[in-house]
């Protein structure tokens, strides 16, 4: 049965003897030892759902952490998301066993299925950002990989809710690598244009390699290569992606400003066509 909270979420907990509870041992919890998918809903399916079991598949191969069975979890998925549009997330950890960072041989993983209420839309116009000073650490071990552990976000979105935070009122921030570059938004991947090119900052060394991204890689002709600030901030167009809320043009970053691009509006048309749950919003836009 499912657990339920106020704002309306609800979880399963799944691992061994199905005990409904993650155990306070548990490496999840522990050292953040886990994967997660985040995942858009859309009348209790989820139309992407092959996009995201495949990355989680490729992180728990690297991460060398087993995964349940696909059919197990999608049926479990659709039990608990009873026809809704929501946000389905799914957490996989190595289990629970022993004492200290070695993980046991053969551990049996946990994994915990939540739904949530969709977030609210952003203005169609666009959404604004601000710099973040947290930087993202270099670590190709688990570059590209949706890792449990996300300190440095929580840790950038934090900035901007302190009483002295300049751009208060941001939507998202935009994160670089301790070695310069810009990765990423604190949840969302980066695209800009430049000279009639489009670019995405490559996952190799640090970021997330997110399932729309891939999508835009697979259907547009955009460079992966790495992105000085100033060249985002002197970009002709800046776009923040995730899973959840789709394609998210950029109005403002500090002082610069941008008009909707003309050619993010057909990403937003060509991605409902993809993904139904964007159909409302693509309808919406100007």
């Amino acid at each position: 049965m499912a657990r339920m909270v106020d704002n309306g979420s609800a979880w399963r907990v799944f691992g061994p003897g199905g005990s409904g509870s993650v155990p306070p041992g548990d490496r999840g919890l522990a050292y953040g030892d886990s994967l997660f998918e985040t995942m858009r809903a859309h009348r209790g399916e989820v139309p992407w759902w092959d996009a995201h079991w495949a990355r989680l598949r490729h992180g728990s191969g690297r991460l060398g952490i087993a995964l349940p069975p696909e059919s197990e979890v999608h049926g479990q998925a659709r039990a608990l998301l009873d026809g809704a549009d929501a946000v389905l997330r799914l957490q996989l950890t190595r289990g629970s066993g022993g004492r200290g960072y070695a993980p046991v041989a053969g551990m049996e993983p946990t994994w915990i299925l939540s739904r949530h209420p969709l977030p609210r839309p952003c203005a169609p116009a666009g959404i604004s950002l601000r710099w973040c000073d947290t930087r993202l650490a270099v670590q190709p071990a688990l570059a590209g990989l949706k890792h449990g552990n996300r300190l440095e976000q929580v840790l950038a979105r934090a900035e901007w809710d302190r009483p002295d935070a300049s751009d208060a009122d941001a939507d998202e921030g935009l994160m670089c690598s301790t070695a310069g570059d810009v990765v990423c938004a604190t949840a969302a991947n980066l695209f800009v244009l430049r000279d009639g090119h489009w670019s995405t900052p490559p996952v190799e060394r640090c970021g997330v390699a997110g399932v729309t991204r891939q999508w835009l890689l697979d259907h547009y002709p955009i460079e992966q290569r790495e992105l000085a600030p100033a060249e985002v901030e002197t970009a002709d167009a800046v776009v923040l992606t995730n899973a959840v809320r789709g394609i998210l043009p950029v109005a403002r970053l500090g002082a610069r400003r941008w008009p909707l691009h003309p050619e993010v509006l057909g990403w937003q048309r060509d991605l409902a066509r993809a993904h139904p749950a964007f159909a409302s919003i693509a309808s919406e836009m100007p």
